[in-house]
């Protein structure tokens, strides 16, 4: 057993969720590499504070089978190829018990769903809700919250919002035209002379919410381009901007 292999184990044991012949190989790996100890001890202290998170209370019966249907539907394995030498039962084994590091917040938010409550339910909710969406709120929260609106001649708005003190930016646009599969829209922030990449975007039935990469220093124009799939080859924007929102 190889340390990957430890700590898939260590993680199903913080969780309680190990069958009795992976009990043994887990205490058996232990024995043989004590210095493995630490993940062991890491993953049961996660386990613990999670546990302390939230005060009991009975969780509706829907949010532990939502948690549920993504454990079972998240990929586990990258193929299901029994390698040369090993059987159909030994190489679905680690399929069965597999616990990936990624999977191992969202497997013990099951625990607190089930032994805590709907706490555990409003943890999974901030844990996967999109960066733009985090970023705007921190920027609607700050004091020097800022915005600016602009009205395209398509009749698509774009609207800006930053804040110095977060020091980000996002620009949610509604209307906004659906570009063909080898273009795609990139942000800019325009600082002066030089323009600054800062991301791609996609819409859904126009609309996007997008969080531009990079720190946003006060001035800069907060711009969009139409370029090829992947973004500009070269770096620089070869479009006039179809947005170009100043700061300042």
């Amino acid at each position: 057993m190889n340390e990957n292999e430890f700590a898939e184990l260590a993680a199903g044991r913080a969780l309680h969720a190990l069958s009795d012949a992976d009990e043994r190989r887990f205490a058996d790996a232990l024995t043989a590499h004590p210095e493995w100890a630490a993940i062991a001890e890491h993953d049961a202290e996660t386990a613990a504070l999670l546990a302390d998170a939230a005060a009991p209370v009975a969780p509706p019966a829907s949010v532990r089978e939502s948690l549920m249907a993504q454990i079972v539907l998240t990929p586990q394995e990258d193929s299901a190829t029994p390698e040369a030498g090993t059987t159909a039962e030994s190489a679905d084994r680690p399929k069965r018990r597999r616990w990936s590091r990624g999977l191992f917040a969202l497997a013990a938010s099951v625990v607190l769903v089930v032994g805590l409550g709907v706490g555990a339910a409003v943890l999974i909710s901030q844990l996967t809700r999109p960066a733009s969406v985090v970023a705007l709120e921190q920027i609607e929260g700050a004091p020097d919250a800022q915005q600016a609106q602009v009205d395209l001649e398509t009749g698509a708005q774009a609207t800006a919002h930053w804040s110095a003190s977060v020091g980000s930016a996002v620009l949610v646009t509604e209307g906004l035209e659906t570009l063909d599969e080898d273009q795609t829209y990139q942000l800019w922030l325009v600082r002066g002379e030089d323009a600054l990449p800062a991301g791609l975007f996609e819409t859904d039935a126009g609309t996007a919410t997008a969080l531009l990469d990079g720190s946003m220093h006060e001035g800069d124009v907060i711009a969009v381009t139409v370029e090829q799939a992947g973004g500009s080859p070269t770096g620089l924007p070869t479009t006039d901007p179809i947005i170009a929102i100043p700061t300042a």
